[in-house]
């Protein structure tokens, strides 16, 4: 009992309010609405200090000829250290930023200084008023009451406090008018009685008020600012954390590092095992690296399977290493879910502050190119950023800058694959290609740019002209000649992508089913449910869906169940060792026999040999691409090779139960 009583007087002069019907809270919470509070009484602290030492003046000024000067003069001078020494305390910290969270101590001294003061005025009614002039007893009536309801509102914040103020002041004037013994006073106390009370009630109304809607609103931005799935924050949240580790920089001169982390084969494993075993892959995962990081550390998801850390204690190379290492360590154990081990390693990039970025975009940048160093030596491995990578991280942001006009400077070109019918050897379609002609640099290829494109956001600009573009050439082509085009994944997480590829369909005036969307099933994998969404509203309309890279994914057979495909194109990786790999032939072999049964067209890429060709021939693969077919061109060549392409003959092939007759190698218009 003793011990409940104890913790509830603790609770009180903690500044909790839960006792007096206020919201109740954690630990966190509470610390983030003491911050609150305290803030609240620091705003009015100046006037507060102000108005303490401008009455005890007046006081001293109303007793100068009375004999009690001396005394006043005494507590007056006391009042004023008190009052200079809370100013001094604040103005040590007045320089600092505001703190999230407050301790209960520094509540509890907020309440011991608001009661030292309100009891050097409580000795004012005690000490002077009995023995004064009418004159300065209505002076000291005024100054009371005036420290009564100025110390209550100003100390509102914090309602313990303006009691521990108030409370001494209304005591002893109740006492020194009792003294008294005069009836009028007796009327002025009943009405001390009745103000006092309804000013702490509206002081603990509002109080109450305040901090229920400051607690609503702290749940409102936890949601904000934390991963609903993992609990833990953010990008949002970490962000803001980076810059206040930059803050401590500054202020401690104590290096830390940031961890940039991420899975090694969560996407794989989340489409071939479910969404639901990806989820509990990445709860997992986090309660592993809270296990890791300490009280100072920060910990967040950043989305997907990245994770990052701010180590604040990391601030040599050995202490990151060795934290590092813990972490690669935790990961090497499988995770267990509903009875079945999962393996799931991890790749972490270190970047250390100041030396490896002095603001926290460089130091970002620094910890992702970092990880992707990490995620390109082997799984489950960490990498520091080094100094040898400023190179690739100088050429990395040139082309992230260049990239923003090349677009407006009309530094892209598109260049047109062809596509041959193995039926009956004549051009079908063509495959749109992106090329950037840089000013200085000259052609710079898709695989130094399109990962830059992707990471920063501009593939969306860039996959929407390339859209508008091919549209546009094909339009001009004979009716049967399709068009296809490549879809990154992150074009796929844009939820407005089919409109837009459907507005430019019509613009061009060409027909619905001659445009060709190519994913692969790294598209796939990044949102499941979304682009299979995407596609089946592309696909209402009449537009052609193709299966790219076709068996260099994971769990390949499932989309051709469950996508509205019309095409999967054979990875040129099988293609190229047809001859000499017999895997390679058995592969190609057994993906040709099972989308024929499925329905399913075929189109083997990367041919170059006639005996790559003549191989897809006799194996009854629909059509085929590559150097052998035809190089990349331009509009205008393209459209030149359809013109000079033979007009079609009456009766070419012959289709009976999925088989073809082969005609032949392609012509000499097609090398």
């Amino acid at each position: 009992m003793q011990d409940v009583l104890l913790n509830k007087v603790r609770q009180v002069f903690s500044g909790d309010l839960a006792i007096f019907g206020g919201p109740a809270t954690d630990d966190a919470t509470a610390g983030r609405l003491r911050a609150e509070q305290l803030a609240g009484v620091l705003r009015h602290s100046r006037g507060i200090m102000i108005a303490n030492v401008c009455n005890a003046l007046i006081f001293v000024v109303a007793e100068c000829h009375t004999p009690d000067t001396g005394a006043a003069a005494v507590w007056a001078a006391m009042v004023i250290a008190l009052v200079a020494l809370v100013h001094l305390r604040q103005r040590q910290r007045r320089d600092l930023p505001k703190p999230q969270t407050v301790s209960e101590r520094a509540v509890r001294r907020a309440v011991l200084y608001a009661f030292a003061l309100g009891a050097l005025w409580s000795a004012v009614p005690l000490l002077f008023f009995n023995s004064a002039p009418i004159g300065v007893q209505l002076v000291v009536a005024c100054l009371c009451s005036g420290m009564l309801a100025g110390g209550a509102f100003g100390l509102g914040g914090i309602p313990i406090a303006a009691l521990a103020f108030t409370g001494p002041i209304f005591i002893s004037s109740a006492i020194a008018i009792g003294r008294s013994g005069d009836m009028t006073y007796m009327l002025v106390a009943a009405l001390l009685v009745v103000y006092a009370l309804v000013l702490l009630r509206t002081v603990f109304s509002y109080a109450i008020e305040t901090a229920s809607r400051l607690v609503a609103q702290f749940d409102a931005e936890l949601r904000l600012r934390r991963d609903p799935l993992t609990e833990l924050p953010n990008r949002l949240d970490f962000t803001e954390s980076v810059e206040a580790a930059f803050a401590r920089l500054a202020r401690d001169r104590r290096p830390f590092t940031l961890l940039w982390l991420d899975l090694d084969s969560f996407k794989a494993i989340n489409d071939r095992l479910g969404h639901t075993v990806g989820d509990e892959i990445l709860v997992q995962a986090a309660d592993r690296l809270r296990a890791c990081v300490g009280i100072g550390d920060g910990l967040a998801r950043l989305g997907g399977d990245e994770f990052a850390i701010i180590a604040a204690d990391a601030a040599s190379p050995e202490q990151a290493a060795a934290f590092a290492r813990r972490i690669v360590e935790a990961f090497a154990q499988p995770f267990h879910i509903d009875g079945q081990e999962v393996m799931n390693t991890i790749s972490i990039g270190l970047a250390t502050a100041p030396a490896d970025g002095d603001s926290p975009r460089t130091l970002l940048r620094s910890a992702d190119i970092a990880l992707y160093h990490a995620k390109g030596a082997r799984g489950g491995s960490f990498r520091f950023f080094d100094a040898t990578d400023h190179a690739f991280a100088r050429e990395r942001r040139a082309i992230e800058h260049d990239l923003g006009n090349a677009l407006q400077r009309g530094e892209f070109r598109l260049v047109y694959q062809p596509i041959l019918n193995l039926d009956d050897d004549r051009i079908v379609g063509f495959e749109a290609l992106i090329r950037w002609h840089h000013p200085t640099r000259g052609l710079v290829g898709p695989v130094d740019f399109i990962p830059v494109a992707e990471s920063t956001g501009m593939i969306r600009r860039i996959g929407d002209w390339v859209v508008e573009e091919a549209c546009r050439a094909a339009s001009a082509w004979p009716d049967a000649i399709r068009i296809s085009v490549n879809f990154s994944a992150v074009q796929f997480r844009d939820p407005g992508i089919a409109t837009r590829v459907k507005a430019a369909i019509a613009a061009s005036g060409l027909a619905p089913g001659r445009f060709e969307v190519e994913v692969t099933e790294t598209v796939l994998l990044s949102d499941d449910a979304a682009a299979l969404e995407i596609l089946l509203a592309l696909s209402a309309e009449g537009v052609r869906v193709a299966l790219d890279d076709f068996g260099t994914g994971y769990s390949s057979l499932s989309y051709l169940r469950k996508l509205p495909l019309h095409r999967v194109k054979i990875d040129r990786s099988f293609v190229q060792d047809l001859q000499t790999d017999l895997q390679n032939a058995a592969i190609v072999k057994s993906v040709i026999g099972l989308a024929a049964d499925l329905g399913i067209e075929t189109t083997a890429e990367g041919v170059e040999t006639a005996e790559q060709l003549a191989f897809l021939r006799a194996h009854q693969c629909s059509e085929a691409q590559g150097y052998l077919i035809g190089r990349p061109v331009d509009a205008t060549e393209a459209t030149a090779l359809l013109e000079r392409q033979p007009r079609p003959a009456k009766a070419s092939t012959t289709r009976a139960s999925g088989k073809r007759t082969a005609k032949g190698k392609p012509k000499a218009h097609c090398d």
